[in-house]
């Protein structure tokens, strides 16, 4: 069971927590780790790219000259392909890129990011997250107190709404709830920061 300090707002260690082994003691799955992230990005994509095809670009459906005796290739149509500002041939049309996992696969992958932050220590556990207004400064502060230098992923209940408000104007900064918790979000940020009571509630959800 993997045993972290429990520090407070100024990095100053308070105590110690078992991490459940269920979810931060799980051995290390890169290919189901990356097969999770696949399929996030792949949900995410946009699917918006449409191109024309020879039924809906503007052009007369008449046969431009007749079919015989006039020397030139024969054509039915001004929207056909081979002609300029004709229709595109299998151009591409809005589509969903989205792919399924498992439920339990997806679990598993979530078990194997954070133990594998653990590992590398990357993941503070603080005795108290908050700030007394909705101030990215404020925010901003706490976490240089931290030593936070890049990418921060926050773990925050739903009643934490000034670090939620603060954190939206952060580009480096990721503020989640344990049920939104993520393959991809937590392994490309450098700090996982989770409150020491917010660690029941990410057993209860991931184990």
């Amino acid at each position: 069971m993997p045993i972290v300090d429990v520090v407070d707002a100024q990095k100053n260690k308070v105590g110690s927590v078992d991490l459940p082994n269920e979810v931060f003691g799980c051995k290390p799955h890169s290919a189901l780790v990356h097969e999770a992230v696949v399929m996030q990005r792949a949900c995410v994509r946009q699917g918006t790219a449409s191109t024309l095809r020879r039924g809906e670009v503007s052009g007369s459906g008449k046969k431009p000259w007749k079919q015989k005796h006039t020397g030139r290739a024969r054509s039915g149509s001004l929207r056909s392909p081979v002609w300029r500002h004709g229709g595109t041939v299998f151009g591409p049309k809005p589509r969903s890129y989205a792919i399924g996992m498992p439920k339990k696969k997806y679990r598993a992958a979530i078990q194997s990011a954070l133990s594998a932050k653990v590992a590398e220590g990357g993941i503070i556990v603080l005795s108290e997250l908050s700030i007394a207004q909705a101030k990215t400064k404020l925010l901003v502060n706490a976490l240089s107190q931290l030593g936070i230098a890049g990418t921060a992923l926050l773990v925050v209940a739903d009643q934490n709404s000034h670090v939620v408000q603060a954190g939206k104007n952060l580009s480096h900064v990721t503020v989640l709830r344990p049920e939104d918790l993520n393959v991809y979000d937590v392994l490309r940020c450098h700090s996982l920061i989770i409150p020491r009571a917010e660690l029941d509630r990410v057993k209860e959800v991931w184990s």
